[in-house]
């Protein structure tokens, strides 16, 4: 709660030092120089911290959320589906039945960036010639990877975007060129890899400042490391010599050890509704964003928890019951209602139907989505749920399919062995939300037991799963890997020909506003691939 109270004043200070700008804009996503050094890099760090879970200096942590992780990636990933069918709200139906809503694919650029200007003045003034110049050096280097996470998530949305001439209005370049994905990938690498290893001592400034690891400075090192396996197995599908790099120097670094290392956000309930609480949780919570009333978990996600023996809990998912809360009535944030708590009497609804659909798939004129469909568990949703950036059963999944396919000098033998400690962990990491939400060693191995290891499809569906919650990162994996086998929906008036959006198209106001727009942006669609899947460099 200390930093948490922290972080009202950081960014009361950063709306101050940016007044009159226009967020939609690169060319005005500075700060004045000339007021920098009335500011602690310290304050601006923690704000750019909070803001990678939706927060930050834009004051609103249910925004990105709801418009484009839930609104978007959440149902086109097919975790969650939903029966709407106007494209105007900001959950609708826009990943459900690939229905366009501007205000969906504009919010990662105006929320991520103005994070991204906070972290760059933080690298600016703690380098040569800065204010802080040589006092913070851990912020500098924590900047860094918090940077590298957010570009990365950026790209990774659009494709080609404006990376080296970001965020430098201050030294005249009002309309900075876009860099090609893979050119962004080769520096975020570099960046992760000098970074991780320029961490170092013990900076009390930084510890108070630091709301993720309170300036443990080998956790830095290991989300460093962790991140940089991220992304090289990112571009492992066309970039063989890259991957291989990276991944060598992720292990040889040291990546997460536990659930222990988890990259985590700490939120609250106050002192600020705005920027203190879970955004996903707050727009499901009745009363406040609502969407609960709309969203269900998927067909697709509670088949795959149910395992091929849908009459048997024996091959059930031990996350069946943490992932949903049961069919039930949630009228209003203090009452649930349950209605079926039974792992055998939950349903998933089938993705890109309206409610005229859903009655004629299921026979009943008369169905109630609400007492038919199994929803998320609001032991997830509690307003001041930690929100999850990067956790240890991801890693070990990737080390997995590293080995599996012989990346970065790892065995294929060591490939099973990885896949379980990897399924494992995701099994046991809800206990952050709620001690009822435990998963024994007794319930893993069974589960493991009941469904064999089987290479590259077992790890690619298990990374699917380990990401619930955080779609966007589930969305980017699946259009990496292929896995799960996912069937695409065809609703009427959809926007993408029936194919599951490959990326997002972009703000209209860089697309008007920025002259190299034309020469140097990704196709302005939905459909055309990122360079790491397979589409232009």
């Amino acid at each position: 709660m200390k930093h948490l109270r922290k972080i009202i004043f950081s960014t009361a200070i950063s709306a101050l030092v940016v007044t009159g700008c226009n967020t939609n804009k690169l060319k005005d996503l500075n700060i004045d120089p000339s007021s920098a050094p009335t500011i602690d890099v310290n304050f601006l760090f923690t704000s750019a911290q909070l803001g990678a879970a939706s927060a930050g200096d834009q004051g609103d942590n249910r925004y990105i959320d709801w418009r484009t992780n839930i609104g978007i990636t959440s149902t086109a990933i097919q975790q969650l589906a939903t029966q709407g069918t106007s494209p105007n709200g900001p959950i609708s139906s826009t990943g459900d039945k690939y229905l366009e809503n501007v205000e969906s694919i504009n919010a990662p650029w105006e929320r991520i960036l103005p994070d991204l200007r906070n972290l760059a003045e933080v690298i600016k003034q703690t380098g040569s010639g800065g204010y802080a110049d040589g006092k913070s050096n851990n912020t500098r280097q924590a900047a860094r990877i918090l940077r590298a996470f957010l570009f990365s998530r950026l790209t990774d949305y659009y494709g080609s975007i404006p990376y080296t001439e970001a965020l430098q209005a201050t030294s005249g370049v009002f309309y900075p060129k876009y860099d090609k994905q893979k050119a962004i990938y080769t520096d975020l690498l570099k960046e992760l890899d000098e970074a991780s290893v320029a961490l170092s001592g013990v900076d009390a400034d930084f510890a108070a400042a630091d709301l993720y690891y309170k300036g443990d400075i080998a956790k830095w090192k290991r989300w460093g490391y962790s991140l940089m396996l991220r992304l090289a197995m990112r571009v492992s599908n066309v970039d063989a010599d890259m991957a291989n790099t990276y991944v060598t120097k992720a292990v040889a670094g040291g990546v997460f050890q536990s659930n222990e290392d988890n990259a985590v956000v700490p939120m609250a309930v106050g002192p600020s509704l705005w920027v203190n609480q879970n955004g996903i949780s707050r727009a499901f919570i009745p009363d406040d964003g609502g969407e609960i009333k709309s969203v269900f978990l998927s067909k697709t996600l509670i088949d795959f928890l149910k395992g091929a023996n849908a009459g048997s809990t024996v091959d059930d998912d031990p996350r069946l019951m943490i992932f949903s809360g049961g069919i039930y009535d949630w009228p209003v944030e203090t009452s649930v209602k349950i209605l079926n708590a039974d792992p055998l009497g939950q349903k998933g609804m089938p993705n890109g139907n309206d409610l005229s659909m859903l009655k004629s798939l299921e026979g009943n004129p008369s169905l109630v989505p609400e007492n038919t469909y199994s929803r998320i568990n609001p032991k997830l949703l509690n307003r001041d749920d930690p929100y999850m950036l990067m956790n240890y059963g991801e890693v070990k999944l990737l080390l997995a399919e590293a080995a599996q396919r012989g990346i970065g000098g790892l065995s294929a033998a060591a490939a099973e062995g990885y896949y379980k400690e990897g399924v494992k962990a995701s099994m046991q990491m809800y206990t952050i939300y709620d001690p009822s939400l435990a998963v024994t060693d007794a319930q893993v191995n069974a589960y493991l037991t009941a469904r064999p290891y089987a290479g590259l499809a077992s790890i690619g569906q298990q990374l699917w799963a380990n990401l619930f919650l955080n779609w966007w990162e589930a969305w980017t994996e699946w259009r990496r890997t292929g896995y799960p086998n996912l069937t695409p929906t065809h609703y009427p008036g959809n926007v993408t020909g029936g194919k599951i959006p490959q990326k997002l198209r972009y703000p209209t106001t860089e697309v008007a506003g920025n002259p190299n727009f034309k020469t140097g942006a990704s196709a302005n669609d939905y459909t055309t691939k990122v360079w790491w899947a397979g589409g232009p460099e």
